[in-house]
């Protein structure tokens, strides 16, 4: 009886044993999964886009683009303005060849839609981003961020790569068609990669 029960007892504490060995492995096996499972990285893209003076204008600066989470900052710095506003817009090709600007085309528009304020329901342009301010040492800044761009996506109703950035002369009233009688071209950059 005493044989049978020392076996039953040895049996008893081999399984406690191989049971705690086996939830440790268990524990150590899920810790694993958890620390092996990637962060994911946010992709950020960044373009830089030289304005370049046009129509015997004086107007340089810079544009920045940058994507992130599936919304497009752009960052407009510029001087050699008139003090005053004047219209800014996206145009349909990224070429700056004229004199004049006018080799980037008329505004971009893939939607097909009348020109308009940013965001107005009766329809605006891709490329209607609006006028800035210039102070009286003609320099002014423009920040805009939206979801209806994207740099490179591919997508030929969102995909700003390809147009160009161009600041008008004049004010955009927002109901001239189709370019809002914003005047000639001061400044041109063209968005390439």
């Amino acid at each position: 009886m005493k044989r049978i029960s020392l076996i039953l007892l040895a049996v008893f504490a081999m399984t406690i044993t191989t049971s705690c060995k086996n939830d440790k492995k268990e524990t150590k096996t899920d810790e694993t999964k958890e620390m092996s499972k990637e962060t994911p990285v946010k992709e950020v893209i960044k373009l830089q886009v030289a304005m370049e003076a046009k129509s015997d204008s004086q107007v340089k600066g810079n544009a920045v683009f940058t994507e992130e989470d599936g919304i497009v900052t752009m960052v407009a710095v510029l001087s050699g303005l008139t003090e005053g506003e004047h219209a800014i817009h996206l145009h349909e090709k990224a070429d700056c060849s004229a004199a004049d600007g006018t080799s980037s085309g008329g505004h971009w528009n893939p939607t097909n839609q009348p020109h308009g304020k940013w965001g107005s329901p009766d329809g605006y342009h891709k490329g209607d981003i609006g006028n800035l301010q210039a102070d009286a040492n003609g320099n002014a800044t423009i920040t805009m961020s939206t979801d209806e761009w994207c740099i490179g996506c591919g997508d030929a109703n969102k995909d700003i790569i390809g147009k160009a950035i161009i600041v008008h002369e004049g004010v955009d009233d927002f109901v001239s068609q189709p370019t809002g009688d914003a005047g000639g071209r001061v400044s041109c950059g063209g968005i390439i990669e």
